[in-house]
């Protein structure tokens, strides 16, 4: 499937990608984010989050595991698996009824979860770079490769 390469200079850049992909996902569907610690996945599915139309406090699942919210008819349900040690700890979250065509779940540290997840439409790896940071969007569905070319940020190289 494709893949798309960009430099995100900073916060505004990662809040301005997360606003243009925001319309494409209000169908729902799976997002991985992948990358080091202080990469900045939490900063994207923040944004993402807000630019869906969440109001208030958007916490971190770091400790929590699962944060969900819901805009209108779409459920988010943004997922950190940072602390798993084994998938079969994810068993008792039910992430079976998380997956329907209104939700979409946002899951940072997806190799974590192991076959316990659902399959991704689309994954994002941030990695550090000398000035912010380098992000790679790759579709791992049709609905994540239409997500991507309906994300302009994504191939004007900003």
């Amino acid at each position: 499937m494709a893949e798309v390469g960009l430099h995100l200079a900073d916060e505004d850049a990662v809040a301005l990608l997360a606003a243009e992909l925001a319309p494409q996902v209000r169908g729902g569907g799976v997002i991985y984010l992948r990358g080091d610690l202080g990469a900045g996945k939490t900063t994207f599915a923040r944004a993402l989050i807000a630019a869906l139309g969440v109001q208030g406090r958007i916490k971190s699942p770091t400790y929590s595991l699962i944060e969900s919210y819901r805009v209108g008819g779409l459920a988010i349900h943004h997922l950190d698996l940072y602390r798993i040690a084994d998938p079969g700890e994810l068993e008792w979250l039910g992430l079976d009824e998380l997956q329907d065509e209104a939700s979409l779940i946002l899951i940072e540290w997806p190799e974590r979860g192991g076959d316990a997840l659902p399959a991704a439409d689309l994954a994002l790896n941030l990695a550090h770079a000398d000035v912010g940071r380098t992000l790679f969007a790759r579709a791992a569905s049709a609905r994540g490769g239409a997500w991507l070319a309906g994300t302009s940020v994504l191939h004007s190289g900003a």
